[in-house]
């Protein structure tokens, strides 16, 4: 569970809840609990991982063109 306190008494609450929202974006809980909102197969499970898998290795690959100035 994500908490909160005031660094100071002064401190204002739209202080407060922007960095309540910075922490739980920066925790990924949000995420989690959308991708759980709806039952999903294990099957495409596993083929979201295989697609992400893919993604992460062609952009690794175009920006390492980049840093070689190939394109």
């Amino acid at each position: 569970m994500i908490q909160v306190s005031r660094k100071d008494s002064k401190e204002s609450l739209e202080n407060l809840l922007r960095r309540f929202n910075r922490k739980v974006q920066q925790s990924g809980l949000l995420g989690v609990a959308k991708q759980g909102q709806y039952f999903e197969k294990p099957l495409s499970k596993r083929e979201r991982r295989a697609r992400a898998i893919v993604r992460r290795e062609r952009k690794n690959l175009k920006l390492k063109k980049i840093k070689l100035g190939q394109k």
